[in-house]
């Protein structure tokens, strides 16, 4: 291998890396809520917490799978949904909220189908 090669190695790991980095986690906060936004086992997790009240909104890492509302983020389903409004809508209505109350990481921005 060649030091050319060592480098343009080099580059890809840093892109890599950097790509992780993206997709591994991101948060937000508004008006009280907390939102966090993780890729992991799989799955990319919208988590909320607003005064000890939580929702969830998943999706597998691919993007082609409905959006799962859950509870908290290794709860049981409680309901599917194409679109990420929809899904917002019933994690909003699980924290007490309105949809448009809740803070979402830019990350997460583009889940659902």
């Amino acid at each position: 291998m060649t030091d050319a090669d060592d480098a343009a190695a080099d580059a890809t790991n840093d892109e890599a890396d950097a790509d992780a980095a993206d997709d591994g986690e991101a948060t937000a906060e508004a008006d009280g809520i907390a939102a966090r936004y993780r890729v992991a086992d799989g799955e990319r997790v919208l988590a909320f917490d607003r005064d000890g009240r939580t929702a969830a909104v998943a999706q597998n890492v691919d993007g082609y799978a409905m959006l799962k509302v859950r509870p908290t983020p290794e709860g049981d389903e409680l309901e599917r949904y194409y679109g990420f409004d929809m899904a917002l809508d019933h994690a909003a209505e699980l924290l007490g909220v309105a949809p448009r109350e809740l803070p979402v990481p830019d990350a997460a921005a583009d889940m659902g189908m």
